[in-house]
């Protein structure tokens, strides 16, 4: 329900996010990154309105060392940084240095969310030793980091926990015998299927999950010298990809554990190329209950954070959202496996003569990859394409092409067939296979 002013308009939006027993004024977080390497970082990004932050991962390692150059980074169609490459390793900082600005910062902002990552290695006795330290500075909550995908792996943590679903259930037991905030299990991507290690992460008892960390990589070789790119001293190492261009995967992975029997009541925490609060409204359509941030505060600064405040605010006013949790999975259910999609369901392409710029690319494209319907009739000197209907096959290749915004619509087509989906096909025997092929193409 729509909540009203007393002048009878709309009232702000309440921001406010729970993700897994850890409230913050917006479901805004930075995620455990080099933007949250230190206390006066983090009051900063407070400052410009962050809901939370999750300090960067601290260990009980001292020994830890960075190389130079550690980030690597690709740019697609003049985007820059589309795709962020890094081999960082944990913080670098004395343990005590942080526990006393984690302190400081808790007690100067109390009511935004800052949360501790912790990665050591798989003994119940430094897990023990690392909560209650981390807890002792009053943090609203711990993440477990299970994802680093390069550097600690050799030495038995980060993403060779959270690869194997045993052990991040034992770590996470290890953990909630010491805990008194709540847990959450940041999972890697470097799995084959991501549930496996949610569901772990529950009967552990986990109160929550964030991920997805990042996606093991190497960013190219440059072929004047022939040495991988962004390399050390000549040679490379693979690092965690993050940035824009893993979003879909990022919400794959989020919408999969928020639709699994077992997982559905997890709270989640998505990351994984949030850039902006339209990114950051699509996980949590998806499933999370918070969103974390690097790549983008990376490449723009803590600032970023007002836009996404005043544009979530916005879009949840005109949805008539009165509170985050009002649309936190509501587009969950519209992922389905492909078994249940319509086979009846049709579209054919629509090339709107008016926007077309006549570049071709979307007849080059049907013809040489597609299904060969779409056609030029040049007579006259005309270059402009149009659909052959009767043969397009809906594919939408055309107007993915297309770089003219709306120039070629995908137009849905009444087929006068009831609603059928592949699982009920199989479940009738597959009697009929060439009607339904012909009913699908039309």
């Amino acid at each position: 329900m729509t909540r009203m002013d007393k002048n009878g308009k709309k009232s702000a939006p309440d921001l406010t996010a729970d993700c897994g027993g850890i409230k913050s004024p917006n479901p805004f977080w930075l995620a455990s990154a080099p933007p949250t390497n230190s206390g006066e970082q983090v009051m900063r990004a407070f400052d410009h309105g962050w809901g939370g932050a999750v300090w960067k991962t601290l260990g009980e390692d001292p020994a830890v060392i960075n190389t130079t150059s550690r980030y690597g980074a690709i740019d697609i169609g003049g985007q820059k940084m589309a795709g962020f490459n890094n081999i960082e390793l944990i913080t670098d900082r004395p343990l005590e240095d942080n526990l006393r600005e984690i302190r400081e910062v808790k007690k100067r902002y109390p009511k935004h969310a800052v949360i501790v990552s912790l990665m050591v290695p798989c003994e119940r006795k430094s897990w023990h030793d690392i909560v209650k330290r981390a807890e002792d500075t009053g943090c609203d909550g711990l993440e477990l980091n299970f994802g680093c995908p390069h550097g600690m792996s050799e030495r038995g943590m980060g993403a060779a926990v959270g690869q194997v679903p045993e052990y991040v259930q034992m770590v996470t037991e290890y953990v909630k015998e010491a805990a008194r905030t709540p847990v959450l299990v940041k999972l890697t991507p470097n799995v084959a299927d991501a549930r496996y290690a949610a569901r772990a992460a529950q009967k552990g008892g986990a109160d929550g999950v964030s991920l997805i960390n990042t996606i093991n990589s190497i960013m190219g070789v440059d072929l004047k010298s022939l040495v991988p790119k962004f390399a050390v001293g000549g040679k490379a190492a693979h690092g965690g990809y993050c940035g824009p261009a893993v979003k879909p995967i990022a919400l794959h992975m989020v919408s999969s554990i928020r639709a699994d029997a077992e997982c559905r009541n997890l709270p989640i925490s998505g990351i994984g190329g949030v850039s902006n609060w339209s990114d950051a409204a699509e996980f949590m359509l998806l499933g999370a209950s918070s969103v974390q941030v690097c790549t983008a505060v990376m490449h723009y600064g803590f600032r970023i954070v007002e836009e996404m405040i005043d544009g979530l605010s916005h879009w949840m006013r005109e949805r008539n959202f009165s509170k985050v949790s009002d649309f936190v999975g509501l587009s969950a259910a519209n992922v389905v496996d492909w078994k249940k999609l319509n086979l009846h369901h049709k579209t054919v392409a629509k090339i709107h003569p008016d926007a077309c710029i006549q570049c071709q690319l979307c007849y080059v494209a049907c013809n040489d990859t597609a299904h060969q319907c779409i056609a030029v009739d040049r007579a006259g000197g005309n270059r402009v394409p149009h659909v052959i209907e009767e043969d397009c096959v809906g594919c939408n290749l055309c107007a993915i092409v297309c770089p003219v915004e709306g120039c070629i619509t995908m137009e849905p087509v009444a087929t006068g067939h009831p609603e059928l989906t592949w699982e009920e096909y199989m479940a009738k025997g597959m009697k009929g296979y060439r009607e339904v092929y012909k009913r699908f193409h039309g």
